[in-house]
């Protein structure tokens, strides 16, 4: 959505060489001749006919090519193929049968190419029935050759920024108190529970900015100017003080399920805030105490690893924020561009699955599917409170 959303540039990629435009041709002018020609009078006799076979275009489209082996050195490296066969189907077997699907028979094909052509059998039907495709990796350890899929749950270039501005006017609106009453009860299991950060909290990557951009307006020369950005710095720090106090208290939880069931829906606006609701509060019951980094990567061990500095934390683009409106925001969001444009990938939430016989029924990206929709529909309810209330 346009208004969460912002675009940088992934995987580190070296900037393209602008092309030039094309030129198109100068255009040739036809020179007059001196003298008419004459036409060549048309011969009675006929070209003779030439048609290809009838069976060779048929033949060519009905043959299927199956694709060329390029051996990994997985396979090229065992000695035992039998034994590295037989784990390596019983594996498949089991990946086909947790992501529904049909295998196609490779077992007719000879060592190796039987596990090459199955292996890009599944990973093309996972493209074809996966929006967020599992990476698979066949891994070979000292006793058995098994598959690993990586699922991952694909944020794209969106901020998650949720506005706290908008429900602070809901809460002095007549009309919509009652809806901030139940959005406020969503923010407080979002807060408590799926520890979404607040930008009002010190260690939060949003406070850095908006520190980092009222020390830059505070530098500038005294004027009328500066002081009405310092009057924006002010009022998002004391909206965001007395918002988070609200959703801090754990009351909102206990009295959750009662404020949705006593709301009543008058318009679009209404039947919205309640269904967003909804599913907060189902959410809530079913994962009452899972967050949202639960599956974030871990590949962080190390403090003095570079590759620290070359993805970019999930706590970065999803926080509660002041508003996603005006020149503070802009700002903002600019500064959060021209850094993320330094880093080469972000973090995601994603899971890895071993195929070895070990248990694997629990592990999904359920939660994180209907969170970040909730998010997002957070944000969209919040975003457009403006111009479908007021």
């Amino acid at each position: 959505m346009n208004y969460v959303q912002t675009t940088y540039s992934g995987n580190n990629k070296p900037a393209r060489t602008k092309k030039t435009k094309a030129v198109a041709p100068a255009a040739q002018r036809v020179c007059p001749l001196d003298a008419k020609t004459q036409r060549r009078r048309r011969s009675s006799e006929r070209q003779t006919k030439v048609s290809s076979c009838s069976n060779a275009s048929d033949g060519f489209l009905k043959t299927s090519f199956l694709p060329k082996l390029h051996e990994s050195k997985t396979l090229q490296a065992c000695q035992d193929t039998v034994k590295m066969q037989e784990d390596f189907y019983s594996s498949h077997c089991s990946l086909a049968e947790h992501y529904n699907i049909v295998p196609m028979p490779t077992g007719q094909f000879e060592y190796p190419y039987n596990m090459a052509l199955a292996l890009w059998d599944m990973e093309e039907k996972l493209k074809q029935n996966f929006l967020n495709c599992p990476e698979l990796r066949l891994l070979q350890d000292s006793n058995k050759t098994y598959f690993i899929s990586e699922e991952k749950y694909n944020t794209g270039t969106t901020l998650y920024y949720i506005p706290v501005e908008s429900l602070y006017q809901m809460l002095h609106d007549p009309k919509c108190r009652k809806n901030a009453q139940l959005l406020i009860s969503v923010c407080s299991y979002l807060y408590l529970i799926a520890e979404i950060p607040y930008y009002r909290q010190q260690d939060s990557y949003l406070y850095w900015m908006y520190e980092m951009h009222k020390e830059w307006v505070e530098q500038d020369d005294e004027g009328e100017e500066v002081e009405r950005d310092i009057l924006e710095f002010d009022k998002a720090e004391l909206i965001g003080d007395r918002i988070e106090q609200k959703i801090f208290n754990l009351i909102n939880l206990e009295v959750f399920e009662k404020r949705l069931s006593s709301f009543k829906c008058r318009d679009a606006f209404d039947y919205e805030c309640r269904e967003t609701a909804f599913k907060a509060f189902a959410l809530y019951k079913e994962y009452p105490q899972e967050n949202i980094f639960r599956n974030a990567p871990t590949n962080k061990e190390n403090e003095n690893d570079d590759t620290e500095n070359e993805t970019i934390g999930m706590e970065k683009y999803i926080s509660f924020i002041s508003e996603t409106k005006g020149w503070l925001y802009q700002s903002i969001a600019e500064g959060i561009n021209n850094e993320f444009n330094e880093y080469g990938a972000m973090d995601e939430p994603a899971i890895i699955k071993c195929f070895d016989g070990s248990d694997i029924s629990g592990n999904s990206l359920d939660f994180e599917n209907r969170l970040f929709a909730l998010l997002d529909d957070m944000c969209s309810i919040l975003y457009n409170y403006k111009t479908t209330r007021i």
